[in-house]
């Protein structure tokens, strides 16, 4: 996982728990960037490295994700 992706989705979470199209569109907003259609993917595979946390919602329809303390703690490595 490249640390520049991990930078920035941790960026756009700040203390906030949201709903996965939050986070596409709140990529969008601040990098004009679309990631693509893997981004469930992506941040699947960043909860089960500790860089963000996630649950399942009944209240939001979906996954919520959010990045605490201790997901800022875990060293980004680049896996390529």
């Amino acid at each position: 996982m490249q640390p520049a992706f991990v930078e920035y989705v941790w960026l756009i979470f700040g203390e906030d728990k949201i709903p996965t199209r939050e986070v596409e569109t709140r990529l969008y907003e601040l990098f004009d960037y679309r990631c693509p259609d893997d981004l469930v993917k992506s941040l699947m595979k960043m909860r089960s490295l500790g860089y963000l946390k996630g649950e399942v919602s009944v209240e939001m329809g979906g996954w919520v994700w959010w990045v605490d303390d201790e997901c800022r703690s875990v060293p980004v490595r680049n896996d390529g």
